[in-house]
């Protein structure tokens, strides 16, 4: 993902283009990986469905891992290009705002689908599109991150590593906050039936 949307930044890809190549690296990731692993290359969305009971938590560290050094390369690959930030006429407030709700929308579409699918075709091509959409919209005010790993590997590389706690923490709290809205749902529904 990093190295497909990063890699339009650094060929310089207008903006709607730069959020549907990240849309379109995270449909073929879901369609290419979803049976072999789940697809995990957010590590906010796997600590949202370690919550919710979608992955088992032996498997959370191990998969953070595996998605950090996967970023990290591709920026590192890439020479840090495309690093999240706040837009100069965004503040603290505003950003964390952003990034709780996009991370929430994205993450709560990802519960609605996967409830409402039988297939990873369908699933990967509607969290595909919401990447897209979110990343056009959301992109040019805090670099729509969505994805601490996103946000992990080339800030690192690029030296803007301080602001990689904050991202984490809104993007993780934006997907927590969509696990405990699905959880506690489905939790009453169970208990109707």
């Amino acid at each position: 993902m990093v190295a497909v949307g990063c890699g339009s930044i650094a060929l310089g890809a207008p903006g709607w283009l730069v959020s549907l190549a990240f849309g379109a690296a995270v449909t073929m990731a879901i369609l290419v990986l979803q049976p072999i692993s789940g697809a995990h290359i957010n590590p906010a969305v796997s600590i949202a469905f370690t919550r919710s009971g979608h992955l088992e938590k032996e498997a959370l560290g191990p998969y953070i891992a595996a998605q950090l050094a996967g970023a990290l390369t591709a920026a590192w690959m890439l020479g840090g290009i495309g690093p999240t930030q706040l837009a100069d006429d965004v503040n603290m407030i505003q950003g964390t705002a952003i990034e709780v709700f996009i991370t929430f929308a994205l993450m709560a579409s990802i519960y609605w689908i996967v409830v409402k699918s039988e297939t990873h075709v369908s699933i990967a091509f509607f969290v595909g599109a919401t990447v897209a959409v979110l990343a056009y919209f959301f992109g040019p005010l805090t670099g729509a991150s969505m994805n601490p790993a996103r946000t992990f590997g080339p800030n690192i590389v690029n030296g803007m590593s301080s602001s990689v706690p904050f991202y984490s923490l809104t993007t993780v709290a934006g997907a927590l906050l969509a696990a405990e809205i699905y959880v506690r749902l489905y939790a009453s529904k169970a208990d109707q039936d």
